[in-house]
């Protein structure tokens, strides 16, 4: 469940008014809820990378290998790569075009993304499967560096086979070994979370700024982190105003959240 942009930016005014530290501005709440949300998102890989070095609870809703990755579940994807039949010397596969809910997959956007794309995060597993005999099941390529994968074909012990493919990831290109022409290769993925926005009209009576949910775009994490989402906007907001106070506060709690969480 999404976490509502609104509700957060009033929770951070009211925080912010109460304590007559002073405003922020729906231009500022923006461009800071866009960077708290990526802090947040590639804080995921560091935790479940730690969380993957110590044993975990079987016990239900308390494994926080799974806690992580259904956070992270919204952000995964998939689609199929295509083959560059153009370079016949070199043979490649591009990364999916689109993915399989439909939408336009963008790689390194520079612009905010419209509602049918998506942008291209980190690449997964990728996996292939024959259109004609051999039959073989879906077979997962595994990933090599681009030493390792070119020295792999110089030996007939080591050469790869379509039992066990090996891939080099470069470019937002896929060199396979062997080379692959009739089967489909799936690529999984993250695509990175689409930039938050308050958007607004105007009181013409009051100049005061009003909330319009058309064209705002909430935070696409979980509900859980609704806190930790308002804590790092608090942080951001205590460095725009120039309040240490806020800083210090701010700091001292987002730090035992993450005491608590790695304890």
């Amino acid at each position: 469940m999404a976490i509502n942009v609104d509700t957060v930016y009033r929770t951070v005014l009211l925080i912010l008014n109460k304590e007559q530290r002073g405003y922020m501005t729906p231009l500022e709440f923006n461009g800071i809820g866009v960077q708290v949300q990526l802090d947040i998102f590639e804080q995921y890989f560091d935790d479940l990378n730690q969380q993957l070095r110590v044993p975990q609870s079987d016990v239900d809703y308390a494994d926080r290998q799974m806690a992580i990755d259904e956070k992270m579940s919204p952000f995964k994807t998939a689609g199929s790569a295509t083959l560059n039949s153009t370079d016949t010397g070199n043979p490649y596969w591009n990364l999916p075009t689109t993915d399989l809910y439909g939408n336009n997959v963008i790689y390194n956007p520079v612009v905010p993304l419209a509602n049918s794309e998506v942008g291209f995060y980190k690449i997964g597993t990728v996996t292939y499967k024959p259109v004609a005999p051999p039959a073989v099941l879906p077979t997962t390529l595994q990933r090599l560096g681009r030493t390792e994968f070119y020295n792999l074909q110089k030996s007939d012990l080591t050469i790869a086979s379509i039992y066990s493919p090996v891939y080099l990831y470069e470019n937002n290109k896929l060199f396979i070994s062997p080379v692959l022409a009739d089967e489909t290769i799936t690529v999984d993925f993250l695509r990175a979370p689409k930039s938050v926005q308050w958007n607004y009209t105007i009181d013409p009576n009051v100049g005061a700024y009003l909330y319009d949910a058309n064209g705002s775009v909430n935070f696409e994490l979980n509900s859980s982190e609704q806190t930790n989402v308002i804590l790092k906007i608090l942080l951001y907001a205590g460095i725009v105003i120039r309040d240490p106070e806020i800083v210090q506060a701010a700091t001292r709690q987002i730090q035992q959240e993450e005491i608590n969480k790695k304890s």
